[in-house]
């Protein structure tokens, strides 16, 4: 695929080798998320030694946390340097901070070795991917779609979900791998360092390729953004009802993609299955984000982006809690499996049509803040908390099913959300709500 010209609207297309930059890119950072995710009680003993196991995990998970706190601040200040100079560079910056933050996680020495100095650096060192994971889903989308050849802005954008599906399958098959390799004196003194290091590796190879990416943000589609003060101004005084509407629109995809994450510890906690059965879900999960996404990519292409949003999650909103009942009922692992790969299947096949629609409904010139701002407070609000409120639904309730009430809710909010949007069409147009001038895309 060349970089020529698209003929409707002036931008050129992307080389198969430049969305494959900006897809590696993503899946280092989310590989790193789940990464720590995955070793946290092991991070936990080894920055935050107690004598009260549960005290060490909540604080390394409360250190997790922190990602998800400063990601707003990455989206504000990285998005909108995306729309003053550009795509690229954006993404470039994303690249310098998660290489930073996955180095200190390698070399960063423990507790026992400089005392509470490590437990600081780790905080600064989440601190900066948090930063860089805020930053990077705008600048990498919006470069995406704008590159894409026409009629195919959502299948490219897919890459981006596919990207995480990759990342967590990489992660659940490392972490197997060195539970079954090494003692677990090994794993809790060095080895939940290799999942780490094997993403710094990855890094500078997807830092030098985003260098050759070619610019698709042009000086001049900034004029007016600079003309009426600063861009977050300009996003919140003319942009705010869309930022608002995609933060809700978020709340069904995120928290239906975080239960799908519980249901490791939902296997284990609520079903009582055996760890291998618990761990193999969660590489199912990420064979589903890749397969579907892409599907509902081309199916969003084709059939345009709110009908691909809204019929999958429709369906879904029928299997909820049938699906629920099946799975506590039968206690099968087969039952379990199949549940979880039509949960995971309806869920992605709306993954791309969610970012595209709401890309295409801001204009050019604040596209990656907008995008950024609505993308990070709806991970943040919605993502940050889900595993709590599940966990908190089951404990006060004494039923396992009830999570899926919390989904019902979300994804009848997601559904009213896409309502209100306009749809731009395959081949995308200007803004919907206020703006000040008419912005092609």
């Amino acid at each position: 695929m060349s970089n020529q010209t698209n003929n409707s609207g002036g931008e050129r297309k992307a080389s198969r080798k430049e969305v494959v930059a900006v897809v590696l890119g993503a899946a280092v950072e989310f590989f790193d998320f789940s990464a720590y995710a995955t070793f946290a009680v092991l991070i936990g003993h080894a920055f935050f030694p107690s004598h009260d196991p549960f005290m060490s995990l909540l604080l390394s998970v409360s250190v997790f946390g922190i990602g998800f706190i400063v990601r707003p601040l990455g989206a504000i200040f990285i998005g909108s340097y995306a729309d003053r100079a550009g795509r690229k560079p954006a993404m470039l910056l994303t690249m310098v901070l998660m290489t930073i933050g996955t180095g200190g996680l390698v070399i960063l020495p423990g507790y026992d070795t400089i005392g509470v100095a490590a437990p600081i650096l780790l905080v600064l060192v989440r601190m900066m991917q948090g930063l860089a994971w805020g930053g990077e889903a705008g600048p990498a989308t919006t470069f995406i779609m704008e590159a894409a050849p026409k009629g195919k802005r959502a299948f490219y954008a897919s890459w981006q979900i596919v990207a995480q599906g990759m990342a967590a399958i990489t992660a659940g098959l490392i972490g197997y791998s060195l539970t079954v390799f090494l003692t677990p004196e090994q794993l809790a003194s060095w080895g939940w360092r290799i999942p780490f290091a094997f993403g710094l590796l990855i890094l500078p190879i997807a830092l030098y390729m985003r260098r050759n990416l070619n610019e698709t943000f042009a000086v001049e589609d900034n004029q007016a953004a600079k003309s009426t003060g600063s861009l977050l101004t300009e996003v919140l005084k003319n942009h705010r009802g869309l930022v608002l509407v995609g933060i809700f629109m978020l709340s069904g995809s995120t928290i239906t993609q975080y239960f799908l994450n519980y249901m490791t510890t939902y296997a284990l906690n609520e079903l009582n299955f055996a760890s291998g059965i618990a761990m193999a879900s969660t590489i199912l999960i990420g064979v589903c984000v890749v397969v579907f996404s892409l599907i509902g990519g081309w199916l969003a292409d084709l059939f345009g982006r709110k009908v691909t949003i809204i019929a999958p999650r429709i369906v879904l909103l029928l299997l909820l809690l049938p699906g629920l009942e099946m799975i506590n009922t039968y206690r099968s692992d087969v039952v379990f499996f199949s549940i979880i790969t039509v949960f995971a299947a309806l869920q992605c096949i709306s993954g791309a049509g969610v970012l595209v629609v709401l890309c295409e409904n801001f204009p050019k010139y604040v596209r990656s803040t907008g995008f950024s701002i609505a993308y990070a407070f709806g991970i943040t609000i919605f993502g940050g908390t889900a595993q709590i409120v599940f966990s908190w639904l089951i404990n006060i309730t004494g039923n396992p099913v009830s999570p899926g009430y919390y989904l019902i809710a979300a994804n009848l909010l997601c559904i009213a959300s896409v309502i209100l949007l306009k749809e731009r069409g395959r081949q995308a147009a200007p803004v919907m709500l206020k703006t000040r001038r008419s912005d092609p895309l």
